[in-house]
């Protein structure tokens, strides 16, 4: 990131088919890739452009807010992941 200091927020990696993709809840932004080296890098500058585009908007602390983002101290700390589990559901036949 850019901004002058880092944070940690959960990604997800799945492999769909033949492609890989990255979801990270706390920032509400996904991208794909062909391999998982190239998701992840994808995923990082997907937050850098999420981040900077924000910023530049002047929307980044309402964006964060609505995410579930606290500050502290200045930093911002995103929603912290406390379970994740399969569910069962029914799907209609």
């Amino acid at each position: 990131m850019k901004t002058g200091y880092q944070i940690t927020v959960p990604v997800s990696f799945l492999k769909e088919g033949k492609r890989y993709v990255a979801y990270s809840p706390a920032l509400d932004i996904s991208t794909s890739g062909k391999t998982l080296k190239e998701t992840k890098k994808r995923f990082a500058e997907m937050v850098d452009i999420f981040i900077e585009e924000a910023k530049e908007m002047g929307t980044l602390d309402a964006v964060l807010r609505d995410l579930g983002w606290a500050k502290s101290k200045r930093v911002w700390q995103p929603p912290v992941l406390v379970a994740q589990e399969d569910s069962f559901v029914r799907m209609p036949a």
